[in-house]
């Protein structure tokens, strides 16, 4: 029996007018933004609709919009009646993976990734972190810059392991620096650096896991109906307390993104839906598998698309 995963993205699928098309069409759509707005007490959906990019680019009001935006896909998607084996979202789209999974409820979640959006920016100064995708490197490789590096003084981790050959690194900007001089030395085929805020996924946001755990503790977090695999882990997890667990250590931990696909191929899932803004999870699948089949689902065109198309392979 062919298995579907659903994916839901993370930041930097980010453009202004993401889900407006779902909205107008569909109420289901529309009160997803209504409920954004009203949870976190400011328009959120006008910062999504109208922008302007900068005010979008903020990562307190990228991640509640990125969730809210995949969100609204979603219950679009839902009227399909397809149903997913299992979820997954790459780092911030973890949280979408998890309502749709039903472990949290859609306030909660776009409650909590604001007030993490907000302590990620808090917890280094502008322009003391940054991160950098390591393209045409072994990570065997690339760990041992990391360490080399973080050991004469520069911190410096292994954040997104994304897919065969793309690793984005992040930490100190001098320490991310060096290590992609190394990197370059030891025949990386391009560093590219990030246009990010900060250090996202290294030991340097441990000070924001540790404010983010009072939010975690205000918030309900249920059993998931479907199980979801763990950026942390990269394997599945349904338990509440496990869920809670790993969403505080995955803000300081790598993003296992080619693991969790490798584990969702094992676990017989030929059938991919990445849902929300952008198609870049679809394109890491295919790097790691090309015969599966992924089908973006951000607007109503795509949808469409992705439902002929899935009808035909099956």
């Amino acid at each position: 029996m062919s298995k579907i995963a659903f994916l839901f993205p993370g930041q930097g699928s980010q453009s202004v007018g993401m889900g407006a098309a779902f909205k107008d069409q569909n109420e289901q759509a529309g009160s997803i933004f209504r409920r954004a707005d009203e949870r976190l007490g400011f328009p959120l959906s006008k910062v999504i609709f109208e922008g302007p990019e900068t005010e979008l680019k903020l990562t307190e009001n990228t991640q509640p919009a990125i969730l809210t935006a995949s969100l609204a896909a979603w219950e679009v998607f839902r009227e399909t009646g397809i149903e997913a084996d299992y979820t997954a979202g790459h780092s911030l789209g973890e949280y979408s993976a998890l309502v749709a999974a039903g472990a949290l409820s859609f306030e909660d979640a776009v409650y909590a990734v604001r007030h993490r959006g907000l302590y990620m920016e808090e917890a280094v100064p502008a322009g003391e972190g940054a991160m950098a995708a390591i393209l045409g490197l072994e990570d065997a490789v690339l760990r041992e810059i990391a360490d080399s590096v973080t050991a004469e003084g520069e911190s410096v981790d292994l954040a997104n392991l994304n897919a065969p050959g793309q690793i984005v690194i992040s930490g100190t900007a001098e320490g991310v620096r060096i290590a992609g001089d190394k990197a370059s030395a030891a025949g990386a085929k391009r560093v590219l650096p990030l246009n990010v805020s900060g250090p996202f996924h290294s030991r340097l946001m441990k000070p924001a896991a540790d404010k983010f755990k009072q939010v975690l503790d205000e918030i309900e977090i249920r059993n998931a109906e479907t199980p979801v695999i763990a950026n942390v882990t990269a394997d599945e997890m349904k338990d509440a307390g496990m869920i809670y667990d790993n969403l505080l250590a995955q803000m300081y931990s790598p993003v296992r993104w080619e693991e969790t696909v490798r584990k969702l191929l094992d676990l017989g899932v030929d059938t991919f839906f990445e849902i929300g803004p952008g198609n870049v999870l679809c394109g890491l699948v295919k790097r790691v598998n090309r015969r599966a089949q992924a089908y973006p689902v951000n607007d109503p065109e795509s949808l469409e698309k992705a439902l002929a198309k899935w009808k035909e392979n099956a």
